[in-house]
């Protein structure tokens, strides 16, 4: 069977020119800025919940409101790219962005931040399926569009890495406000280059918006984010569980529903291609794994190993540049070599950096834990790059945002799920290592290693050290854990890589040969 998009006849696909190219220097930058924007908070999370008052449960709406509307909102942002134009989707939430943006700088009270943040998660949702369909329709060479996928794939690391570093410089100089003017000039220059540079495409046979459709997506993707992050969080319990089983039961209804109408909010036949399947399984696994190693990473850096937010953020630049070279290098290989093997090359590096993990966990010490950080996201890298080219490059172009929203919105719930359930096993692993001084009567000590450590300040420094250095243990055991649950999972990767994707030609093939 010929996949979506698949060309039979011999005939070279349209190269682009100086404006595609300028056009995605411009795509990559709003791209960067939804991924700085997730990173940054943590630094300016404590001076902003001073000013306002904030206590620890709207600390972590101010967090987290922000990938929850966003996640929840893809599908509908993508869809709507398809009906009414993908240009005109992105510039209008390039305006938003830049409103609510002021709007979060200059917040008077909790209420309007998490308010401001809500909306700038809408904003932030039309960018990467605008982007990806406009990267789909620029870029028809598959060369290009793979240099182009790189480009872009490098833009989402950037953000990731400059977040904590350029946010901890605007906010050695201004107030905790500053973080979200930086959003103004990125998106004030998408509005005025963009209508110049950027195509505008469309499904011309799409048909009107379904609201019923659009309300059961956020119902049925909004409660299971908010129930995986909360397990992850505080562990099973009933809100969080009850969440999850009723986001569950609004997707069947959802999906019943699409496969009824003509015009649907998301066309289920996107899952009929094989490439696109088993990519959108690659991506949500990728995220799984990474999502729930880096939390525990980050907490292990930081508790244990005792380095500061901002040291943090600055030794991890080492890892994130072998993950972008991994970026870069992987459309290249993949022009000689089928994508199923580079995948699966990429992910059984990955397994071997989470062994590396697991042994400089034990004694290898902060420089071997990096050696292995640094393994784990080079190999993690091709993903990064090759899923989302797998994806656009499978479906036709009239399909590209709907493409583009699932395959963010497979990321968003593969990093919950993540966090979740290898949060849960790493908690699992502390709770039954560490051993509670005797006279030490709080209970969050013996639940996680922030609590041991919240609780270790109101003892005698003899009893505060044991009770710091079993917690060390038993969280160090929680991370060992983990790392060979995601070294196991990213061999099964590699396996899933070649079963699922080697049919898939190198994508310097010739055309014909794309079947």
């Amino acid at each position: 069977m010929t996949p979506h998009g698949a060309t039979t006849a011999v005939e070279a696909p349209a190269r682009a020119g100086w404006r595609e190219w300028v056009g995605l220097a411009v795509l990559c930058l709003p791209t960067m800025l939804t991924t700085l924007d997730i990173s940054v908070m943590f630094l300016a999370l404590p001076r902003m919940s001073g000013d306002l008052g904030a206590d620890a449960t709207q600390q972590l709406w101010i967090t987290d409101i922000y990938a929850f509307t966003m996640a929840g909102f893809l599908v509908m942002m993508g869809t709507l790219g398809d009906r009414i134009g993908r240009r005109k989707v992105l510039l209008f939430g390039a305006a938003a962005f830049v409103v609510t943006s002021v709007l979060a700088a200059y917040a008077s009270s909790t209420g309007i931040l998490i308010g401001a943040r809500a909306l700038l998660g809408v904003a932030g949702a039309t960018v990467m399926p605008s982007v990806l369909a406009l990267i789909r329709n620029m870029f028809r060479d598959p060369r290009q569009m793979g240099t182009a996928m790189s480009a872009w794939g490098s833009s989402v690391m950037l953000g990731l890495i400059l977040g904590p570093v350029a946010g901890g410089l605007v906010l050695g100089a201004f107030w905790w406000g500053s973080i979200f003017l930086m959003a103004v000039p990125v998106m004030g220059l998408l509005l005025l280059v963009g209508p110049f540079v950027l195509p505008e495409s469309r499904d011309p046979a799409a048909g009107k918006l379904d609201l019923t459709s659009v309300a059961l997506s956020l119902v049925a993707i909004l409660p299971p984010i908010y129930g995986f992050k909360e397990l992850g969080r505080s562990g099973p319990e009933l809100v969080p569980i009850a969440a999850i089983l009723a986001g569950v039961f609004f997707f069947l209804v959802f999906v019943r529903r699409q496969r009824t109408l003509r015009n649907p909010l998301l066309d289920l036949s996107l899952f009929a291609d094989r490439a696109v399947t088993a990519a959108l399984l690659l991506a949500l696994l990728s995220a799984f794994a990474m999502a729930g190693t880096s939390m525990m990473v980050s907490l292990y850096l930081q508790l244990v190993e005792g380095l500061s937010p901002v040291a943090i953020g600055l030794w991890m630049v080492i890892p994130s540049l072998g993950m972008i070279v991994a970026v870069n290098l992987a459309p290249l290989v993949a022009r000689k070599i089928r994508p199923a093997y580079v995948l699966a090359a990429g992910s059984a590096i990955a397994a071997v950096g989470m062994v590396v993990l697991t042994v400089a966990n034990g004694s290898g010490g902060l420089a071997a834990f990096l050696v292995g950080l640094v393994v784990v996201y080079f190999g993690v890298g091709s993903d990064g790059t090759l899923s989302p080219f797998l994806i656009m490059s499978s479906v036709p172009p009239e399909k590209a945002g709907a493409a583009g929203a699932l395959s963010s919105t497979f990321n968003e719930f593969g990093a919950a799920l993540g966090i979740a359930v290898l949060g849960l096993v790493g908690s699992t692993v502390y709770r039954t290592q560490i051993t509670v001084p005797a006279g030490v009567h709080d209970a969050n000590a013996a639940e996680s290693l922030p609590g041991a450590v919240s609780a270790a300040e109101r003892y005698p420094a003899e009893v505060s050290a044991a009770l710091l250095d079993s917690g060390r243990a038993a969280f160090s055991s929680g991370l060992h854990v983990v790392t060979i649950v995601t070294a196991v999972l990213f061999a099964g990767l590699a396996v899933l890589a070649v079963v699922g994707l080697r049919r898939f030609p190198a994508t310097g093939a010739p055309q014909e040969s794309r079947v």
